[in-house]
């Protein structure tokens, strides 16, 4: 049953309109949809439509990749070109990678506690 926000009379659930003064009753639903949003906005890390997690997965996409360049094939390069790419094996990359993304999965979190 829905009920009326300006009468208080119970309505059948399918009811557009108020069966007692004729006020419109889809007020109601539309005043619960943007409750949940707001509630969602308020909960989750990004909000609904947020960008956080897309940043997030985004940054962590482009690492792996970078990390996959730096390891894989500039350091297989390097034995074909050593004068070239030789700097290739005196870093690790790695660690740098590991660090970074470290760093970036803190800052998220730290944001998402601070929403709260």
């Amino acid at each position: 049953m829905t009920y009326c926000q300006k009468c208080g009379i119970k309505n059948e659930d399918d009811a557009v309109y108020c069966n007692k003064c004729g006020a419109p009753l889809d007020i109601t639903k539309k005043g619960h949809e943007k409750d949940m949003n707001k509630r969602c906005e308020d909960e989750c890390a990004g909000g609904k439509g947020g960008r956080g997690w897309a940043i997030f997965w985004g940054v962590i996409i482009i690492l792996i990749g970078l990390f996959i360049i730096f390891e894989v094939i500039l350091k297989g390069l390097s034995k074909s070109y050593p004068d070239i790419l030789g700097w290739t094996n005196t870093v690790e990359f790695g660690w740098i990678f590991a660090g970074v993304i470290a760093i970036f999965i803190i800052i998220f979190g730290l944001r998402i506690l601070s929403k709260r």
